[in-house]
């Protein structure tokens, strides 16, 4: 059945996906598959298909926020997808964390209204242990900065008290921000989908927020590198786990 959404109808051989918030980034991901098909565009879902070392993958752009995000992840499911990996971008709070660094999410603070609309705050959001190792293990392979751990998902960039709620996160340990790994990982989980989320450091932790997203915009190059790492390790963590790869 096409979904009104993301305007798919099947998921073309596919059953594993990867999900960047931005639709332009699937430029980038085209970079590193083959037999690449553009699918559909609509309104911020934008997506297409291509194939990584024999292995069929969909790439579907979520947009901004926990609420666009399970919308894409619902109408997947009801395609029959089986794996999600989420690429975007994030705020460090912690020092040491440079730009282009990745962290891959163990599992996501519940700041956001999505995931609480399905379920009580007390519910865990976390990974799929699988996945992460998998990406863990590649980023070593490859000698790739990154860090593991918690992140905080949030509802808005420019809520008043953001410096305050950046210091306190950042004293629990908590890694970095972003607005869709909480709903990600637990409408996942609660619909039984592998899932786990990849974010490439865009911001310093003490940057303004408003400066940093201009300076990631006008100077997206900063970012490239780890906008790439990120697209490789979510793929090569799909074939991994598509072919029963065993972690050591």
């Amino acid at each position: 059945m096409l979904q009104p959404h993301i305007k798919l109808d099947s998921l073309h051989g596919a059953n594993s996906a990867i999900l960047p918030g931005d639709p332009g980034r699937l430029d980038h991901i085209k970079e590193y598959l083959n037999d690449v098909q553009e699918l559909a565009y609509n309104r911020e879902f934008r997506s297409l298909s291509g194939t990584y070392h024999g292995v069929k993958v969909i790439a579907l752009s979520t947009g901004i926020g926990g609420s666009s995000t399970a919308i894409a992840i619902e109408e997947l499911y009801a395609l029959g997808i089986k794996r999600l990996i989420r690429i975007g971008s994030c705020g460090a709070l912690q020092p040491g964390i440079a730009i282009g660094d990745l962290i891959i999410a163990t599992g996501a603070v519940r700041d956001d209204g999505t995931s609480k609309a399905y379920i009580d705050p007390i519910f865990p959001a976390v990974s799929d242990f699988s996945l992460i190792q998998h990406c863990r293990d590649y980023a070593i392979e490859q000698n790739w900065a990154h860090h593991l751990g918690i992140v905080h998902s949030h509802e808005s960039f420019y809520i008043d008290d953001n410096a305050a709620q950046e210091k306190k996160w950042s004293k629990t340990g908590v890694l970095g921000a972003d607005m869709e790994t909480a709903a990600l990982l637990t409408v996942s989980r609660l619909r039984r989908i592998k899932a786990c989320s990849i974010l490439n450091n865009v911001v310093v932790y003490g940057q303004d927020t408003a400066a940093a997203i201009n300076d990631y915009v006008d100077a997206a190059a900063m970012c490239l590198q780890g906008e790439g790492r990120e697209i490789q390790l979510a793929l090569e963590a799909i074939r991994r786990d598509t072919a029963g790869i065993s972690q050591e």
